[in-house]
């Protein structure tokens, strides 16, 4: 089973309220050393953690990552951003691109430029942030780029298996950040969330649900498309009526 005791772990977007707790439990865990990366590293006070800058939406701070960071054994994709607004139809083309790039393209190109790393090690992780946006579309483009993003974990897992590679993918629901200061309803505590995600990668998992919210939805899916959208029962006949 993949540990983090003495593990080499890259953190992105570290100065966030959860990549903050991702490096600070990897170190209680055992780890050797943390990338902490963001665009903007701070300092941390540890000869432990390595602040390192890093854009995920740029190839050539990616490539320097890369190069910077050859002995790591633990990939964490946590950085991301919400677009201005949830509409699909109200957001403006460079939002959509633009928020591709850092909750899609950014990590994808992450892990695939770091897949020849992790594979030259025994027991290396890559860890994906999706968020419980990947499988409910109340978020508009980040939930459209999260479900991309679930899409392209599953697909990076069956590559990385025979490179002896663990894959884990990660949803929840709000959790108690910055970036959700604007939602309404139960937030997880990040340290809960991190420590959820230590324990489903140490026990060799392929997924953390992290909350009851997040469960919920999952199980939905198998169901019909109300199930999930109730709303849509209030539109469904009128819509028939006027096609008549």
């Amino acid at each position: 089973m993949p540990s983090l005791n003495g593990a080499v772990v890259l953190v992105t977007g570290a100065n966030g309220g959860i990549g903050t707790h991702l490096v600070h439990q990897a170190l209680a865990r055992g780890a050797a050393k943390v990338y902490a990366t963001a665009r903007s590293p701070r300092t941390w006070g540890d000869e432990r953690i390595v602040p390192l800058t890093l854009d995920v939406t740029d190839t050539a701070s990616t490539a320097a990552a890369v190069a910077v960071a050859p002995d790591v054994t633990v990939l964490i994709n946590n950085a991301g951003a919400n677009p201005p607004s949830a509409s699909l139809l109200e957001v403006t083309d460079a939002d959509i691109r633009a928020n591709m790039e850092i909750n899609f393209f950014g990590p994808v190109f992450l892990a695939r430029a770091f897949a020849p790393t992790l594979a030259a090690k025994p027991q290396s992780v890559l860890v994906d942030v999706h968020s419980v946006a990947s499988w409910y579309g109340f978020g508009g483009i980040y939930s459209a780029a999260k479900a991309a993003l679930w899409s392209a974990t599953n697909s990076l897992r069956l590559e990385l298996a025979p490179r002896n590679v663990h894959v884990t993918g990660v949803h929840m629901g709000y959790v108690e950040t910055p970036m959700a200061a604007h939602a309404d309803g139960p937030k997880m505590q990040p340290t809960e969330l991190v420590t959820k995600v230590y324990d489903a990668v140490e026990a060799g998992e392929y997924e953390v649900i992290a909350d009851d919210l997040t469960g919920q939805v999952k199980a939905a899916l198998s169901g019909p498309v109300e199930a999930l959208y109730p709303e849509l029962r209030d539109t469904r006949a009128p819509l028939i009526a006027m096609e008549e």
